[in-house]
């Protein structure tokens, strides 16, 4: 008899030593509930446990062995479906859970091929940390894409971090891993344990499509639950979808969230405190909307966030999600658009994240010659594999659609078009060529779907080449963005202001130059957060003269963008004219606003915003010739340009002056007989200025043909200033 019950005990088959060596493709076809000659057969693989029981019947399994696996066999009805495991562990505590591997796959055929063809447009809600009720037992779906992988498993602070614990199931052909945890609740660290099939590596990774990560240093990923923000945002989203952006007024802060203010200890603010601050501040100053410097989750605060390891979770150093949702809501409440940037041109090399996720090149390329940065060190992705572009588009789609955002400003585009950016070796495209057609195919399938999926949401370029048609239609063989950021007219306007007034007549046409193009893109002239770091100097301190004269200088070349054709964009603590270069590991010099110079400059550009914002002239026809007309742009031996600003009837006329000389009497050609009056003088007293200029008093256009126009009147301009005149109906 005991012969007998030695021939029938359970013994250690391959498939159990693979388990154990956590290196099964398919570990469901060892674990759960199998039938057998007798009924079913429990097996299950609690590594620590001491005994195990099945809570149904108070069933107790046996230990095969000196192994961690307990079995029971019997009648298939004595256990259900969903059974729950009760055990004790090694150091005397209990749990009780629903053993995973008593669920099917969960991940449809359909899914699956959505994302092998790189059309899943909300992947985030397949892969990644899904909570889910299956079969009235709620838990988390944890799914991942690792193609090269042996085995992978879910570890985390619920089974020890015990790779041999949750190992997953690989769903043939496509490279997607997926195991259903019952009984987990939202708030379980976790992350991937990946072992590579060929060199045996195994890697420890965060989740790709994780939405929330433990506050910095920390790397491990964090389940998500069900949003419990109730957005309040519908009107706004309802006229976004309606919205005539391109005959709109648009002015953007551009915003770094952790060094435009802080607590008073340092300390990083919340993003619902935050949101309150800049709403105040934002609809005082006039701005349209925000530009949020990456807040997608980074490892490393001085990169800004452009070196960024979640693609799908909002940075933890200012809250959660849901306080991020809040953010965004608080600004719609208050008429305050909401841009992000975003970084789909590379990835950093953090071994934790994305870089060599499965052991080989994954989402980035094998070759460094397609597939590496050198200039930033960094990786650059794939965008010829569907699973990568996949990933992206869904990463955008999720920022516009579930976090509600109003656009995209999409990082270093001119990267992403040329294969020979910034590098000596490189490989053509299959027809010679430097064009980066893979990238190419990806940015205009970026710009579609978000149009057609989010409507009213803006896609903007960084693109600092002469790339044609970057804000056209993709059907007519453009990329599809709607925004490119005039980094010409920057570049160009830049190099004009930092000359001494006395050579400026000797570089009029860096001036005149952006015209011959202005209309050929849909621009936004940005002087952005670039423009004032790496030893750049502050915009105040590119200013040539005396301090008087530096201010002047900004504050005419800020009101010269302000009536310049394009979107606006002015980075935070340039609007008040910030000494020093911005330092991201502080914060603004706010101090600087107890000095008329600054709290002058400041009142200007909130004058601008509004003056702008109140100007159909200046908004009405942007992107069009029609909205714009020279005056005079040949006036270089007095460094003057004069020029009207018009939309249907309405006009306005713009002189700016570039010299430290007053001109009196100055005539200019205008449109129309009648009286005009000054509305905008930079030189005013209110900013700092030496308020020279028109006064309150109506100038008079006079019958004397000037400058190819019949009538004409005589103007005072004040030094290093623009002044902006209406006509008077």
């Amino acid at each position: 008899m005991k012969q007998a019950e030695k021939m029938t005990r359970p013994s250690l088959n391959d498939n159990h030593i693979k388990i154990i060596k956590a290196r099964h493709h398919d570990p469901f076809e060892v674990l759960g509930k199998h039938p057998d000659e007798s009924g079913v057969n429990v097996c299950v693989y609690i590594p620590h446990a001491v005994e195990v029981s099945i809570l149904e019947g108070n069933r107790r399994l046996e230990r095969i062995g000196e192994s961690d696996f307990f079995t029971w066999r019997g009648a298939a009805n004595d256990v259900p479906e969903h059974y729950r495991l009760i055990w004790l562990d090694d150091a005397h505590r209990q749990h009780i859970a629903h053993d995973p591997y008593s669920y099917a796959p969960q991940i449809g055929d359909l899914d699956l091929h959505l994302l092998s063809a790189g059309n899943h447009r909300h992947a985030y809600n397949i892969l990644g940390a899904n909570c889910r009720e299956v079969d009235g037992v709620a838990g988390v779906l944890f799914a991942v894409w690792a193609p090269n992988a042996e085995r992978v498993s879910v570890v985390g602070d619920f089974n020890r971090w015990d790779g041999r614990r949750h190992q997953m199931r690989v769903r043939p052909g496509s490279g997607v891993w997926e195991i259903f945890i019952p009984d987990l609740a939202p708030g379980a660290f976790y992350r991937f344990e990946i072992r590579n099939r060929h060199s045996g590596e195994v890697l420890l990774k965060s989740d790709p499509y994780g939405q929330q990560f433990e506050a910095r240093p920390k790397t491990a990923s964090i389940v998500v639950g069900d949003s419990e923000h109730v957005w309040q945002d519908g009107e706004w989203m309802a006229k976004r979808a309606l919205w005539d952006w391109q005959h709109a007024p648009m002015s953007v802060y551009e915003v770094h969230l952790g060094s435009w203010q802080r607590g008073p200890e340092g300390e990083f603010l919340n993003y619902r405190e935050l949101a309150v601050r800049l709403v105040d501040y934002v609809t005082r100053m006039g701005f349209t909307h925000v530009e949020l410097l990456p807040v997608t989750e980074h490892p490393f605060d001085l990169s800004w966030g452009y070196q960024a390891t979640g693609y799908f979770a909002p940075t933890s150093r200012f809250g959660t999600p849901d306080d991020f949702r809040f953010f965004v809501d608080h600004l719609h409440a208050h008429h305050i658009g909401v841009i992000l940037d975003w970084v789909p041109a590379h990835f950093p090399k953090d071994a934790y994240a994305l870089a060599r996720f499965d052991g080989t090149a994954l989402y980035e390329h094998e070759d460094p010659r397609k597939g590496e940065h050198l200039d930033w060190s960094t990786l650059i992705f794939n965008f010829g594999r569907n699973e990568v572009r996949n990933f992206l588009v869904a990463s955008a789609l999720y920022w516009l659609r579930e976090m509600h955002l109003d656009g995209l400003r999409v990082d270093a585009v001119a990267s992403m078009l040329y294969l020979d950016y910034s590098r000596e070796d490189w490989i053509p495209n299959m027809y010679g060529g430097r064009e980066n057609l893979e990238a190419i195919d990806f940015l205009r399938e970026l710009n579609s779907v978000a149009h057609v999926e989010c409507p009213g949401a803006l896609v903007i370029a960084e693109e600092s080449t002469s790339w044609p048609q970057v804000t056209r239609p993709v059907y007519l063989g453009g990329l599809g963005f709607d925004i490119k950021w005039n980094m010409g007219w920057m570049n160009d306007t830049l190099r004009y202001i930092a000359q001494e007034p006395i050579y400026r007549q000797y570089h009029h046409n860096l001036l005149t130059f952006s015209m011959l193009y202005s209309f050929t893109e849909n621009f936004m002239l940005p002087f952005s957060h670039d423009e004032v770091v790496h030893g750049k100097g502050s915009m105040l301190n590119k200013m040539p003269g005396d301090e008087w004269q530096r201010f002047a200088n900004l504050r005419t070349l800020y009101s010269y963008m302000f009536t310049h054709p394009g979107k606006k964009l002015l980075f935070m603590g340039t609007e008040f004219g910030q000494g020093l270069e911005w330092n991201s590991a502080g914060v603004l010099d706010w101090y600087v606003l107890e000095y008329p110079l600054h709290s002058g400059m400041q009142r200007m550009v909130a004058d601008l915003n509004h003056l702008y914002r109140d100007t159909p002239a200046l908004y009405g026809h942007e992107f069009e010739w029609t909205g714009f007309e020279w005056i005079d742009c040949n006036d270089s031996a007095q460094s003057i340009l004069s020029f009207v600003r018009r939309a249907g009837s309405e006009f306005v006329i713009v002189v700016v002056n570039l010299t430290p000389v007053p001109r009196t009497n100055y005539r200019i050609g205008v449109p129309d007989e009648g009286a005009y009056a000054e509305i905008f003088n930079s030189d005013s007293h209110f900013y700092g200025g030496s308020n020279l200029g028109n006064g309150q008093d109506s100038l008079i256009a006079h019958s004397l043909p000037w400058m190819n126009r019949s009538h004409s009147l005589e103007v005072t301009v004040p030094p290093l200033a623009t002044i902006v005149l209406k006509p008077v109906r």
